[in-house]
């Protein structure tokens, strides 16, 4: 089992362009990897660039599916173009920890953040999301993908 080490940190809000969908979690895998060269392309079609890597929040909702809003941090707001819109990250206290491995195994990072942010008597405050510092294509061992979660909080 992964140690995860939590870094508090201080965030500006982040604009982003992204596409979004609501998914179970059995589609959310094959359909990340099918939309973010679409971003990128759209990018660099209208002379945008990402500022940093691609990433995913995840909003639960009914019946174990989720609302995805995929895609990559941008210095200014895009217009919308085809399924591309913008949307921001919050800004705000976050937690961070940084995940080694395969998605799959991705829970135990998520309740390292919890359990630090409710034994410091804090709360989630919003969905979690995770920014991919690795990239399949370009490493395909599962065993060595680095994965950033980001959870907002707040102190009561």
């Amino acid at each position: 089992m992964q140690i995860h080490e939590i870094r508090l940190h201080n965030r500006n809000e982040q604009p982003t362009a992204v596409v979004e969908a609501t998914l179970p979690v059995a589609q959310i895998g094959p359909w990340l990897g099918r939309h973010y060269g679409t971003i990128a392309e759209v990018l660099a079609a209208h002379g945008w660039a990402p500022t940093g890597p691609p990433f995913a929040r995840y909003h639960p909702e009914a019946e174990g599916r989720f609302r995805v809003e995929a895609g990559f941090p941008v210095a200014t707001a895009i217009e919308p173009v085809d399924d591309v819109h913008p949307s921001t990250l919050p800004g705000g206290p976050v937690a961070e920890t940084v995940h080694i491995g395969p998605y799959d195994a991705m829970e135990s990072a998520y309740g390292a953040l919890a359990s630090w942010v409710h034994e410091h008597d804090g709360e989630l405050a919003g969905d979690a999301w995770e920014i991919y510092l690795t990239s399949p294509a370009e490493q395909p061992d599962p065993g060595t993908w680095r994965t950033e979660v980001v959870q907002p909080y707040r102190i009561h």
